[in-house]
């Protein structure tokens, strides 16, 4: 699915500020020979001329284990990632996993119990949950469908699951789309003593019944933000904007996306929501392989820059690298 590595290389920029440290604080791995993105090919990324030092795993449903307690099934997850990351520190030259954001079902009442499992088998980098609330009507139209229930957020067993992961000192991860941020809002006030970072500016679609409505979505997108930053415990990773399901297009293209492109459709996302939340509770993040269907991490990274250039020194540093590393106590 991501062996896209000659469709990539027809266009290859020159690294900016190849100097500046990133902390990528959201990159999946799997194993071979299912997707194949494992640490060789995240480092065959990483490596790519940006100064990537660390980076933080997210939730992906790779690597279960196929026997034992269903409930416990998701650290199969956190035990091969641990054992990439054990690699990597024999390199220590190259981008560390840092971190590792589990999944576990928030609801169950012996929640506890996973997560001390993902605790042991993550070896210290274990952090958080990401247990997603991304659901569409019509996922038929998705090239990658949200498979939460509807209404999760405001089922009271997650409310309650989630604030054990603030009584824990654990973050919370979700993935959503862009008419769910209203509810992602109503559950972080009921919740406010956990830390939830909102993935991909919240996945606004572009696809199926929503495309050809960007500006409508923007508008819309732009106070469902400005509402959502009101909430202290609520920080964003900004990216995840490639995805086909956003409808760019720039997967089906010839020749994929310069960072000039990406900026010229994307940097209105970013700089309301850096308005909204301020550089000190956003990130930048990747979200590779899966947005590497449509941009290599190069051209990515490259276009982070170019959106971060006129920002103070203090903000680049916390867009960069800062936030992540407070945010999941790296």
């Amino acid at each position: 699915m991501f062996n896209n590595t000659e469709w990539l290389s027809k266009l290859r920029e020159d690294v900016i500020d190849p100097a500046r440290e990133i902390v990528d604080p959201h990159h999946h791995l799997w194993p071979k020979p299912h997707l194949s993105y494992d640490l060789e090919e995240l480092w065959s990324d990483t490596e790519d001329g940006h100064n990537v030092t660390a980076t933080v795993f997210m939730e992906c449903g790779s690597a279960y284990r196929k026997d034992g307690p269903e409930h416990l099934r998701p650290v199969g997850e956190t035990e091969f990632v641990t054992a990439a990351s054990e690699r990597a520190a024999k390199s220590p030259e190259k981008a560390q996993i840092a971190a590792i954001i589990a999944h576990a079902d928030l609801r169950r009442d012996d929640l506890d119990e996973i997560l001390d499992a993902h605790e042991a088998a993550a070896k210290g980098r274990f952090r958080g949950i990401r247990h997603a609330g991304a659901c569409d009507p019509n996922p038929e139209a998705l090239s990658i469908a949200g498979r939460a229930p509807r209404g999760l957020y405001a089922d009271p067993h997650f409310r309650r699951g989630l604030a054990r992961l603030g009584e824990r000192g654990l973050t919370y991860d979700t993935w959503n789309y862009h008419h769910q941020i209203r509810d992602f809002t109503a559950l972080a006030r009921a919740v406010p003593g956990t830390v939830m970072i909102l993935d991909h500016f919240g996945t606004p679609l572009g696809v199926g019944e929503y495309a050809g409505k960007r500006n409508e979505i923007f508008a819309r997108w732009k106070d469902d933000i400005a509402e959502l930053a009101e909430c202290p415990n609520v920080f964003a990773k900004l990216g995840g904007m490639a995805m086909p399901d956003n409808g760019f297009g720039w997967n089906t293209r010839e020749v994929p996306p310069s960072s000039d492109e990406f900026v010229e459709a994307q940097a209105p996302w970013y700089h309301h929501a850096i308005a909204c939340f301020g550089p000190e509770r956003c990130m930048f993040e990747s979200n590779f392989p899966v947005d590497r269907l449509s941009i290599s991490y190069r051209t990515l990274w490259n276009g982070l820059k170019k959106i971060a250039a006129d920002y103070p020194e203090t903000a680049k540093a916390a867009l960069f690298s800062g936030t992540a590393r407070k945010v999941y106590k790296l």
